[in-house]
Order: structure tokens, then sequence, then C-alpha cells
């Protein structure tokens, strides 16, 4: 394949076009995650459906419930459909979702809207990643994938800006009404698009590929075999053989504890700082602080895994960020607790990303997929787990205890992923199949 100037040029348009409409696809993802935590304070402010705090961490757990039917399944609809069409029915999907709840009229219109935005959420970003990893550059595809993984925060700050432009003067029906909006990016992506190259070869369709490929100089994946159901269990079942049962266990409850933070965090947040005093402006403020500290943690993450070490820097984060959720539950100076909402953002996201890597790293490579698939399935029940404890403590009247429960889940995982790192007997190579862990997440 030639490698003249106007080719390479051309192949880096195409990867800037493919990763510009994958990252907006995510913006709006994020968007679309956090904006019932940046309009809850509201709705059981103004009582809204008689919305209690209970009911409220159950219609959390609705959509975090809807991301893991949707991350469960999108491999295999992106096997018979295409990358490129899942995407666009993920976008359609969450997009109209949001509109049954911004039309609803009862809580159980509402919870339908957002577990049917949860499986369009959890569908979208795995395959974001897939589509960004065929078309990144040479030795460039880990920093496009956390590139792309910002995208995911940069929702989560407009989504404050948005339920803190919209709700009061306007109304929270109008925040959800914005979430729709990117229904109009569809027709982007059905023209502008490609399809995924691995999605052509794995279909057979060589020549459509080779043509794509060869306009653009991006190199064309080579044709695998497709595992058979066989192949699937036994990898499974390879992770509780000899001693590894203990390893895949520990793996598994590192990662519930860490997603039963990451999503009861995002949700309760602006809430819970509305229990420690602070205006509705300033729980939002707190919102957009804490994505802005998911976009540097992202960044910064990977390089000090790789001088230190996954393992080590998992449990290191996760201890750093209980410690700042639980500050959380003192009421500081405002701009004291900036820092450490800030400081926390960093940390926690990052944390839960590097328990995929450590998982990697001690995988071998026949099975290293199914393991990072599976701690990351394992993980999201604390997804859906977290929205509700967060309910179930505001319920009760234990409000305060908020932030100190979500502190032990990280105080949990760092200890079940620094027990997993010392028991590790086994120090495989390394994976540069970075996309494993970021999707996972």
């Amino acid at each position: 394949m030639s490698s003249s100037p106007a080719l390479s040029a051309r192949g880096s348009k195409l990867a800037l076009l493919v990763v510009g409409l994958c990252w907006l696809a995510v913006l709006f993802d994020g968007l679309d995650m956090f904006i019932y935590g940046s309009v809850l304070p509201h709705l059981l402010e103004t009582k809204t459906f008689g919305l209690t705090p209970d009911r409220a961490g159950d219609l959390g757990s609705y959509a975090t419930f809807g991301m893991l039917v949707g991350a469960l399944t999108a491999g295999t609809v992106a096997d018979r459909i295409g990358r490129k069409q899942l995407m666009i029915g993920c976008v359609t999907l969450f997009s109209l979702a949001s509109g049954i709840c911004a039309v609803s009229g009862s809580v159980a219109v509402f919870g339908l809207g957002r577990t049917l935005a949860g499986v369009g959420l959890g569908g979208l970003l795995p395959t974001a990643i897939s589509m960004v990893s065929d078309y990144a550059r040479g030795g460039r595809v880990a920093i496009t994938i956390g590139l792309l993984m910002t995208a995911h925060h940069a929702g989560g700050i407009l989504s404050a800006y948005v339920a803190k432009w919209l709700v009061e003067p306007v109304g929270w029906r109008a925040a959800f009404w914005v979430c729709v909006l990117p229904l109009l990016f569809v027709p982007v992506l059905l023209k502008f698009l490609p399809e995924s190259l691995s999605f052509l070869v794995a279909k057979g369709r060589t020549e459509e590929a080779r043509t794509l490929a060869g306009r653009y100089e991006v190199e064309l994946p080579a044709a695998t075999g497709k595992k058979t159901a066989a192949d699937r269990w036994d990898a499974l079942l390879g992770l509780f053989r000899g001693g590894e049962w203990s390893q895949t266990l520990l793996y598994w409850l590192a990662s519930f504890g860490g997603l039963l933070l990451v999503y009861g965090v995002a949700t309760w947040l602006p809430t819970l700082m509305r229990g420690e005093g602070y205006e509705l402006g300033s729980a939002l403020t707190f919102v957009v602080v804490f994505n802005l500290g998911g976009i540097v943690g992202m960044l910064v993450a990977g390089r000090a895994a790789d001088r230190f070490g996954a393992p080590r820097i998992s449990a290191i984060w996760f201890a750093l960020t209980a410690v700042g959720v639980y500050l959380l539950s003192i009421h500081m100076a405002t701009g004291v607790t900036m820092v450490v909402v800030f400081l926390t953002g960093v940390f926690l996201n990052s944390a839960q990303t590097m328990i995929y890597a450590t998982v990697s790293i001690r995988s071998t490579p026949d099975n290293r997929a199914t393991a990072v698939g599976w701690t990351s399935g394992m993980g999201r029940f604390g997804a859906v787990f977290g929205p509700w404890l967060g309910g179930q403590l505001l319920a009760a009247g234990n409000g305060d205890w908020g932030f100190t429960a979500f502190a032990l889940a990280g105080v949990s995982s760092m200890v079940f992923i620094g027990i997993a790192a010392l028991r590790s007997a086994r120090q495989p190579q390394r994976s540069n199949d970075q996309e494993e862990l970021v999707a996972a997440h």
C-alpha cells in the first residue's frame, strides 16, 4: 500500500473524522447519563410525581440496569448489524427515551424512559471505542481511546450547566428535551461515519473494506476466526481452574465496589451536597468540577500505571478516593470543597479503569478478553446497586451516611485489588489492546 504524503494526509483526516464523530456521540452519552443526577435535587424539592429518596434511588438504578443489558448485548448486536448501525441505533434510542422522560406523567413512565436510555447508553461506549480503534493512526490507539473517554466527562459537565440554566427558570422537563437533541446528530452519522473495517472483513465484505482502507491508507485488519460457544465457555471456566478462582472473585468484588462508587456518586453528588447545606447552583458546580477531575484522571492514570504498576495505582487511587468522598461529608469552605471534589474526580473514575488494567496484565492472551469482560460485567451490578443504596440511606434519614457508605466501597475495592495483586503468582506479558480496558468501563 502506498505511503505517499497525500494518502497519509487523507488517512489522518479519516481518523480525525471518525474520532470526532464518536467523541460527539459519547458526549451526548455522558449528557444523558448525568442529567438525572443533575436535576434530581429539584425533583426531590418539588416532590415531582411524589418522588421520595428511596424511589429516586430506584429510578437511578433503572438506567444503570439498562446499561448492563446494553453493554452485555452490544457485541452480539454489532456482529449482526455492524458497529455504525449500532451506534446510530444507540443514539436514537437514548434520545427518544429522554423524550419519554420529558413527557412522562408518572414515575412508571419516567422509569421506563430511564431504563431504555440506559440500554442505549450501555451499548454506545464499547461500540464507539471499537470504531476509533479501527481508524486510529498507528501507535496512537491508547491515546485516542483516552481522548474519547474524556467526552463522557465533558457530557457530565454539560449536564450540570443544562440543569443550572434551565431547571429553575423553565422546569426539569426542559433538561430532558435538551437530551432529545442528539437525534439531529443521527443524519450526520448516517452520512459521514464509515462502517468498521473489522466488521466488513468479518462479514466477508473484503473488497469493500480493501477499497476503503486503500483510499485512506488505513491498515486492513486481518480476518480472525469466530469463537464458538464452547470456546467462550472454556475461556470462562479457565478463570476458575486451579487457584485462579480466588483471584477472579477478588477482581469481581473490587469491580463491584468500584462501579458502586462511580455511579452512586454520579447519581447523588448534587443531592448530597445540597444536604450538606450548599445551594443548588453550588451543588451543580461541584458536578462540573468533579467531571473536570475525571478528564484529568483519565489522562494521567495510564502514565502513572506504566511507571508504578496498575495494581498499585488502583489500590492507592481507591484509598485517595475514599478519603476524598468521606471528606465531602464535612461542610468545609467552598474553595476547599472544590479542591476535594476535583481530586476525588481525578482518582475515582481512573481507579476503576486500573482494575481492568490489572486484570489484563495478570491474564493470559487467550482468556484476556473474557477476564476483562466478566470483571466489567460483575462490576455493573455494583453500578445498579449504588444509586439504590444512596436513595435508601436518604429515605431512612441517614443522608449523612451517604458519603461514608460510598467511601467504604472505595476502601473495600482497595483491599480486594490489593490482596489480588499480592496473591498473583503469574506475570504474563502486558497487552497493547487498551480498548479492552476502557470499553469495559
